[in-house]
């Protein structure tokens, strides 16, 4: 909309207007000069989806690394103890049975001992950590017949009285942990 008053327009067209400003443009209201944006396109800074995403996934996974390394360590160094006298019980059988010697297992006052087997085979006799313990001083005897009686060892955590797993066979399958009674998840 132009109006005229006195040979003058009202609202001068915008090529006028630009030509109307100085050489430096128009300051501003704190003093700096005001400056046309170039036609660019803006670029918002932020993080994307994926990056969000990446960093989401990195602490879930420290979370659980923290998590795992927190776990209780009597109860994993009891869980430890048992899966490691099984299988050196098992192995020791075999070697009963290969061997036709009678082997006894039994626990001692620094760890444990097996009787029978031959010189040339070299079974651990302690503990792999100083708080676990054999609850019973039986005596277990792995052969030299296949079929053997039903026996069991409990094991104890010296530190905490309350925890204890049992390591079992029937005479026929191979000693198993037990968890009250019951085989424990993943045991043979």
């Amino acid at each position: 909309m132009r109006m005229s008053a006195v040979g003058t327009d009202i609202a001068p067209t915008l090529v006028a207007s630009r030509a109307a400003l100085p050489p430096g443009g128009t300051g501003l209201a704190w003093g700096g000069p005001a400056r046309l944006a170039p036609s660019r396109r803006i670029f918002h800074r932020g993080f994307t989806l994926i990056e969000l995403l990446i960093v989401v996934a990195i602490m879930a996974i420290a979370t659980a690394g923290v998590g795992l390394a927190l776990r209780d360590t009597s109860g994993t160094a009891l869980e430890r103890e048992a899966q490691r006298l099984a299988v050196l019980l098992d192995s020791a059988r075999a070697q009963s049975r290969m061997t036709a010697n009678p082997v006894r297992w039994r626990a001692t006052a620094s760890g444990f001992a097996f009787e029978g087997l031959t010189a040339g085979s070299a079974f651990p006799s302690s503990w792999l950590g100083p708080d676990v313990r054999a609850a019973s001083a039986n005596v277990i005897v792995l052969g030299p017949e296949p079929v053997i009686g039903p026996q069991q060892i409990r094991l104890v955590s010296i530190s905490q009285q309350s925890r204890s797993l049992i390591l079992a066979t029937d005479g026929i399958r191979p000693f198993s942990v037990l968890t009250d009674g019951v085989p424990a998840p993943g045991a043979r």
